[in-house]
């Protein structure tokens, strides 16, 4: 691939950076920060971005504009880390992309190379050229070491085979193994710089070797050899509080210089641009967890009101919002009210046409065993409850509708007798008035060993389920658990066969020991509507509505309940969290690809100039 470079002996190029060293001593140095583009000459490759294998360099000078700029820091790809410098005024190109861009919280040092003078070698370590794929495998065992993103070994080795790029490695004298690298990259054979600059990246020292003193020798050697090619200067980036580099980088002769690193928003770099709460996230449950995590990678601030409820309180942009996991300042008291007592959810929904069971409050006399009659089998429920505490499904005698009755009354005075309809649990969560996800959920149920009891299998099975949801989740051995077990016809004390599945609960509650399946991408769009029209009548923000389906790709269905704090962890892959947080925060929505100020089309790809990508 052509260069258009001047060879590195050209006596006119190092007659005028010899001519210019007065004035770099004096301060003035070189234009790269603050310079038009115009400077930098009709010679100079446009629009370059190498490939790092971890990520790539962009280098901010070599576009023509903020625009440009932007669409090329949007392709970066998942699980990469992409690094811009040498940014014209990295605060307007950010300001473009707020929650697309940040500053990078780092410090750029540079070294003047007609300014370094050789320093004693190392005895301990050979400073080497990578030789090998071999030690292209070794340097990414270093950055696993050191907690850096990794880059693929054939990159790594094509990159070294071309002169843009130095791949240095301390070996140990004694016993072989590289223990230190470092990553070189020269300005001038990337886009043929007129500054003569080059850059250093990638700094890492085997955490576990013996040796002292490995860093430096990698960065002296590095240095030499950008000298030896006549360049002016090498530049690095350092977190601001990273005081042991800074320290070593200054020892060197290495001195700050106004250039800065705009970086994309992502989770790699998101403690750079989120603010982390000093309390311990760690303490929130799952569900809470979930919206402290997608709050902190679109960089809103975060204060943990209470960690036992999961209470937040989220700012940005001089809104606040406080939230107790998905119920937040949006839903109102009144609404909350609607799906809280669940006579009124269902008299609101029949009210707007919505397909409900039919259902009655008990009035502990012979109308009730007359309900329980034309309709056979019943569930009784708290008037007022959630997690299924208090709810016995599949009630056909008067004594055992007496005794459900009493059971609902435990957890609310007023008990909802309903007629029981046949079909699969499925949770629908609006958010916004538009479905976000759906899943089907299953009751508790164990399978046979051949071995154990059917009480032993419920308490393994409890643990597991335990263990996997941070206790959020058990199957409990109480009375519903037994008639359950014993309406299939066996005992908890009997051996279930090997292989066999059996329902211990006939809610589908996750806080029974209930599983969940998502169903998004087969529900029918007669569900998606009457669980979209169902969240306007209660006029909620955020609502998880139940509906009991013969499937759901089908549109039967009822609705039975609407819980205004639904779980969004319980929903993965679907993007719950996201819509939440964008439900609060609007402004922080995420960019899509290739968006530029004004445009609406989003799918842009830079059509100025070459991208370059490990340029030879």
């Amino acid at each position: 691939m052509a260069q258009g470079r001047s060879p590195d002996n050209d006596p006119e190029r190092l007659a005028s950076r010899a001519a210019a060293k007065p004035a770099l001593d004096e301060g003035l140095s070189t234009r790269s920060w603050d310079a038009r583009p115009s400077h930098l000459g009709d010679e100079v490759h446009p629009n370059v971005a190498l490939e790092c294998g971890w990520g790539r360099l962009i280098f901010g000078q070599t576009f023509g504009d903020h625009q440009d700029l932007i669409r090329e820091v949007s392709r970066e790809e998942p699980g990469r880390r992409d690094v811009c410098l040498y940014v014209r005024e990295p605060h307007v190109l950010v300001s473009k992309a707020p929650q697309e861009l940040f500053i990078d919280p780092s410090h750029t040092y540079r070294l003047w190379l007609h300014q370094h003078r050789p320093g004693t070698p190392n005895k301990g370590v050979i400073v080497r050229d990578l030789r090998d794929q071999a030690d292209a495998d070794a340097i990414n065992r270093i950055y696993t070491a050191s907690g850096m993103v990794t880059a693929p070994s054939q990159t790594i080795w094509a990159n070294q085979r071309t002169t843009t790029f130095i791949y240095l490695v301390a070996e140990d004298v004694e016993t072989g193994e590289v223990v230190g690298t470092v990553t070189g990259v020269d300005h001038e054979r990337a886009f043929n710089d007129p500054e003569g600059g080059t850059s250093l990246w990638c700094l890492a020292v085997d955490p576990q070797t013996p040796r002292p003193g490995v860093g430096r020798a990698l960065v002296r050697a590095l240095a030499e050899r950008f000298q030896a090619r006549g360049r002016a200067y090498l530049d690095l980036s350092v977190v601001h509080d990273n005081d042991p580099a800074i320290g070593l980088y200054e020892n060197l002769g290495f001195e700050r210089v106004p250039v800065y690193c705009v970086k994309r928003k992502n989770p790699i770099n998101e403690r750079y641009f989120a603010a982390v709460p000093a309390e311990a996230i760690d303490d929130l449950n799952p569900y809470a967890r979930l919206i402290a995590d997608e709050a902190r990678r679109r960089g809103i601030s975060i204060r943990i009101v209470d960690a036992e409820s999961g209470l937040l309180e989220l700012s940005h942009g001089g809104r606040t919002v406080q939230t107790r996991e998905s119920l937040s300042e949006l839903t109102t008291a009144v609404a909350m009210t609607k799906c809280d007592d669940k006579r009124l959810t269902r008299r609101l929904l029949a009210d707007a046409g919505l397909s409900v069971p039919d259902g009655r409050v008990a009035s502990h006399d012979d109308a009730d065993r007359e309900f329980l009659e034309a309709h056979g089998e019943v569930v009784v429920k708290p008037a007022r409850g959630e997690q299924g505490q208090g709810v016995t499904v599949g009630v056909a005698t008067p004594q055992d509708l007496t005794d459900a009755v009493a059971l609902a009354e435990r957890y609310c005075p007023d008990v909802v007798i309903e007629e029981q309809v046949a079909g699969r649990d499925l949770r629908v969560v609006v958010i916004d008035h538009e479905v976000v996800a759906a899943a089907v959920r299953l009751p508790a149920m164990v399978t046979g060993t051949g071995e154990h009891t059917i009480r032993e299998l419920i308490s393994s099975t409890s643990r597991r389920r335990a263990a996997a949801t941070g206790g959020e989740s058990q199957i409990p051995l109480d009375g519903n658990t037994t008639r359950t077990v014993m309406a299939a016809g066996w005992d908890l004390d009997d051996v279930l066969p090997a292989g066999e599945d059996l329902e211990v609960r006939r809610t589908a509650n996750l806080h029974t020991g209930g599983t969940i399946h998502d169903v998004t991408e087969q529900l029918h769009p007669s569900l998606a509507e009457a669980a979209v029209h169902a969240s306007r009548v209660l006029d909620i923000p955020v609502v998880g509505l139940d509906l009991l389906v013969p499937d759901v790709t089908e549109p039967t269905h009822v609705l039975i309940e609407a819980n205004e704090r639904p779980g969004l962890a319980n929903h993965e892959p679907q993007p719950t969290a996201e819509r939440f947080i964008d439900l609060l925060f609007p402004a922080t929505r995420a960019l899509p690809r290739g968006w530029e100020p004004g445009a609406v089309a989003a799918d842009h790809r830079p059509d100025g100039g070459k991208t370059r990508e490990t340029l030879d």
